[in-house]
């Protein structure tokens, strides 16, 4: 309950479950102080428990008392503000962790980089010279080692399901500046007024960043599938453009449905109207999807061809077996651990926002974060995409993408972790509103996530193998 914008908490009855009765409160006294013509406080006590009994008529009252208060409008909000819990030494202490974290993948990294990769570069320009030598000689040897330079000829090839793929790292990028430009305006707050302080504020600038970003999704997905499609298939980039316009959305708005259904049938407040369902619908319909087709398009048709480092063979080459620690079974749900650990501790803060009633004010922090799960996810898809081609799989890219997603895995887990151990509901109702926002909430991060994997991958595979030399 919200009265001018102050949330309003009361208890509604108690339950006694040794006698299997539940008893309501009947009386209300609401306490609302103002200064001038400004509400800046209200309580709300509760008294008067009665039995609810079938067929019983129970009557409700409630009294409202005014009280004049010296508090400014501007600082009635501090009250609800719990900087104890908030900025306590472990939210501190888990930022400093992660921070750390973030410095020893970026020095693994490096490692990789100017040691592991110096050396393969030295092995193979040797062998290629040796090679040379030989065939020159008259006695030229097939040289059978193996590593991630064998794969040259097929590493830049199109990954499967290429429309598919393209819709994922279209809808990934737009979720990227939706949640980055959502924590800047938060951030901003004390310039243009904090997020708390108007309901529905975060919403409402969700959906507009949304329906403005629906170019971003449309020209990724299309420069994308430009950059692998072996021709200009009319066909294929329609498919692409097609699957960014309806998979996010329509995952949305099936649950959401779902989700009103429920809250229909059990006749709660949390029912979305018609008219607000039509709104919505008609934005996509008349603004996301226009500017989704004409990002498309400009994807499509801007900038130069793309030139890959290495030729990509005509016949793939197979795949040899790999080794338990080169195979993305296991390198997928191994990299989803550290980006995890980088934003537990952040998620429980959110979380308790959420289904505890606490006000979220803390969107530093948040933005810290945010930066650091980008460069762990980036990092450990790195890591396991060069043990994938290590191991002679050229198919590197959905192992990338699922590296940086299955942090979301971890994500929904936890959240089943905090519904069983952390809140008290229970109920149709509660259970599933509970899991249909952590559905949606762990898609989403998923998506973001696999794309920034993705696209730290597919930098680093370039840079490798542009330095190699190839017969």
């Amino acid at each position: 309950m919200y009265l001018d914008d102050l949330p309003v908490w009361g208890m509604v009855g108690e339950e006694n479950e040794d006698e299997g009765s539940a008893y309501v409160y009947t009386e209300r006294r609401l306490t609302i102080a103002y200064n001038t013509n400004r509400i800046v406080e209200v309580n709300m006590t509760s008294q008067g428990l009665e039995e609810v009994k079938a067929g019983k008529d129970i009557s409700f009252t409630m009294a409202i008392e005014w009280n004049k208060s010296s508090k400014s409008f501007d600082k009635r909000f501090e009250r609800y503000l719990d900087n104890d819990f908030f900025k306590h030494q472990i939210h501190w202490f888990s930022i400093f962790n992660s921070f750390m974290m973030v410095i020893f993948l970026c020095g693994l990294v490096a490692l990789i980089l100017i040691r592991t990769l110096k050396k393969d570069f030295s092995k193979y320009s040797r062998e290629i010279d040796e090679d040379m030598e030989s065939l020159n000689a008259g006695n030229a040897a097939l040289n059978e080692d193996s590593g991630w330079k064998q794969v040259h000829g097929d590493v830049f090839r199109s990954p499967p399901f290429l429309e598919l793929f393209s819709a994922l790292v279209g809808s990934g990028w737009q979720l990227f500046f939706i949640m980055l430009t959502v924590i800047l305006f938060a951030v901003a707050g004390p310039i243009h007024g904090d997020v708390y302080e108007e309901r529905g504020e975060v919403i409402s600038a969700t959906i507009v960043v949304y329906v403005l970003s629906s170019i971003t999704a449309g020209y990724y997905s299309g420069a994308f599938y430009r950059k692998y499609a072996a021709k200009s298939s009319t066909a294929g980039w329609q498919s692409a453009m097609s699957l960014t316009l309806l998979f996010l959305p329509t995952v949305a708005a099936s649950v959401m449905s779902i989700l009103n259904c429920i809250a229909l049938y059990y006749g709660t407040a949390n029912v979305i109207p018609f008219m607000v369902i039509l709104k919505c619908f008609a934005i996509w319909i008349f603004l996301s999807i226009p500017l989704t087709v004409v990002g498309t398009l400009l994807g499509r048709h801007s900038g130069k061809k793309t030139i890959f480092p290495c030729r990509v063979n005509s016949i793939p080459r197979s795949i040899p077996d790999a080794p338990w620690y080169g195979q993305p079974l296991f390198l997928v749900p191994l990299a989803g651990l550290l980006p995890f650990g980088s934003i537990f501790i952040e998620l429980y803060y959110v979380m308790t926002s959420v289904w505890n009633y606490k006000f979220y004010h803390v969107y530093g922090f948040m933005l810290g974060v945010f930066g650091i799960m980008t460069i762990v996810v980036s990092m450990t898809s790195i890591i396991s995409v060069y043990f994938c081609l290590n191991a002679e799989n050229y198919n590197w890219q959905w192992t990338a993408y699922f590296s940086g997603s299955s942090m979301s895995v971890y994500v929904f887990l936890y959240s089943v972790y905090y519904f069983s151990w952390k809140t008290q509901m229970n109920g149709m109702l509660q259970t599933s509103f509970y899991f249909g926002y952590s559905f949606l909430m762990s898609l989403s991060l998923g998506l973001l996530c696999g794309t920034l994997g993705h696209f730290s991958s597919s930098k680093f595979v370039r840079s490798i193998f542009q330095n190699v030399k190839v017969d």
